[in-house]
């Protein structure tokens, strides 16, 4: 099981990704005779061994090089974006906000996502300072709170009512189009609060790294603003900063809400094994080339693969897609697709249902 995550391998537990058994690495002699004289396994665990097949055949520009490219590229647009900002023209300054909006969503929802999987680099020590570059600094949020509440809540108990629900991201207050249309733009302003609320409980070490991190982040651009751009005032310098950190916050909430909200949910002391939980609790978008550049192809047409295989990158969930498609097809197991307005229109019309009441929680029979 080579350059495997150990959450995929057979002494795990399938909901968590956890060990099995917490007395030891090896697996009880009963369990090893059963499963021999029974001759089968898991579906996780076959549907497994074909990805690794996959991936072992991959080489590294496949496995990571091209998601590094991507963001790699986001950062050179900057200079020139920039640039364009100090123009006196308006189709050159609007193009200077698009280039920085995009490359922004970039780096900020593409790479902070990537890196809270480790999915940059084999290197746990990279792994941590990408954590904190692409979470930290550039998006000013918590990477330590970011880590927790998407891997080990968000993942590990995906769909499951009170734990990995996507609850967080439901505002009952607000009417569908607030929520759905305006709010959205206000989370540049939110996110930095919510990762100070965070931050409560946790050592002071860590609060003030998380604190000057975002703070070098914010700053940084806002000192290039004025300073290579040439903004005449703090209060223009500011408002660019809001408007291309907010240019894409609409769909990065929708598609956050997308492809869970909506789709069966479970209970906690009685929900089915991950295999099934994750075919019948995610949903993938169709692609298309700019939601993919921004977000990532794990965020949008191969959230399936990326929540059956987590750490793999926005590429290899890609390569794997054929895959895992045609083996969930085999085995009549749900792999659900839809489309980015169908879900919007669903949303908008189901908007009570679906975002201030709870969700009926899904009884899996037969399938536990």
């Amino acid at each position: 099981m080579q350059n495997v995550p150990e959450e995929w391998r057979e002494g795990r537990d399938e909901r968590t990704g956890e060990a099995a058994s917490a007395r030891g690495k090896a697996e009880p002699e009963v369990m090893k005779k059963k499963k021999k004289n029974n001759g089968e396994e898991s579906l996780m665990m076959e549907l497994t061994r074909l990805v690794q097949e996959t991936v072992r055949r991959s080489s590294w520009w496949e496995r990571r090089g091209i998601d590094c490219s991507i963001l790699a590229a986001a950062f050179l647009c900057l200079p020139p974006a920039f640039l364009l900002l100090g123009s006196s023209q308006v189709l050159w300054f609007s193009a200077g906000m698009l280039l920085m909006g995009v490359a922004h969503a970039v780096i900020t929802f593409k790479g902070a996502h990537l890196a809270s999987h480790g999915a940059l680099s084999e290197s746990q020590a990279w792994e941590n300072f990408w954590a904190v570059f692409f979470i930290e600094i550039c998006g000013s949020f918590s990477a330590r709170a970011g880590i927790q509440g998407h891997i080990k809540m968000h993942h590990a108990h995906t769909n499951v009512i009170g734990l990995g629900d996507s609850s967080i991201w439901k505002v009952p207050c607000l009417p569908r189009c607030v929520y759905l249309f305006i709010a959205p733009l206000a989370v540049p302003i939110i996110t930095p609060l919510v990762a100070l609320a965070h931050l409560k409980g946790h050592s002071l070490a860590l609060v003030v790294r998380t604190v000057l991190m975002a703070a070098l982040g914010l700053y940084s651009q806002y000192w290039l603003l004025i300073h290579v751009s040439g903004f005449l005032s703090p209060r223009s310098a500011l408002l660019c900063m809001l408007a291309c950190r907010a240019m894409f916050s609409v769909p990065y909430i929708h598609v956050n809400i997308f492809q869970h909200i909506g789709l069966q949910m479970f209970s906690p002391t009685n929900r089915p094994k991950r295999i099934y939980q994750m075919t019948h609790g995610v949903l993938n978008l169709p692609r298309n080339p700019l939601l993919d550049c921004m977000f990532g192809h794990s965020l949008i047409n191969c959230h399936v693969e990326h929540h059956l295989f987590p750490f793999l990158s926005d590429n290899m969930c890609l390569k794997v897609k054929p895959v895992v498609s045609k083996y969930l097809t085999e085995k009549r197991l749900p792999y659900q697709e839809d489309g980015y307005v169908s879900r919007l229109t669903l949303f908008f019309h189901r908007y009570q249902e679906l975002m201030v009441f709870a969700p009926p929680i899904t009884e899996m029979v037969g399938v536990q």
